[in-house]
């Protein structure tokens, strides 16, 4: 049993060092959402869209390797991936549009809580998003 205490408390220290839980939970407004594209030129066009749209005040693109298993074969692709700076208000709608836009069967929409930002800047992300 005590070697059950332990090894909760290492995960439990290792989640609050990683921020995958907060002790002290308080509701964000603001959001990363975070998808891969196959190509630079799939990625600038959500871009802009969502940008022109207000559903996001600012997204990065980063070329990256995916690896992962599909359809029973695991995968190496070269991806787009894409960071969308917006509000958690907004993350239902910059869904529905990937889901809507996005070329890939299933693509990663993912959503990660900001927690804490400079003021003026989650300011700008929320006028830009309303």
């Amino acid at each position: 049993m005590a070697t059950y205490t332990r090894l909760w408390l290492l995960v439990l220290f290792s989640q609050l060092l990683t921020g995958c839980i907060h002790p002290m939970s308080k509701k964000t407004e603001y959001c990363v959402v975070m998808t891969t594209c196959p190509t630079q030129l799939e990625a600038d066009t959500h871009a802009r869209a969502i940008i022109e749209k207000g559903l996001g005040a600012c997204v990065q693109t980063s070329q990256i390797q995916s690896h992962y298993q599909w359809e029973g074969k695991v995968q190496t692709e070269n991806e787009i991936l894409m960071r969308i700076k917006t509000t958690c208000a907004k993350y239902s709608d910059v869904e529905a549009y990937l889901v809507a836009e996005h070329s890939y069967e299933v693509p990663q929409i993912i959503q990660l809580p900001i927690t804490a930002g400079l003021s003026e800047y989650l300011d700008w992300v929320k006028k830009e998003t309303k």
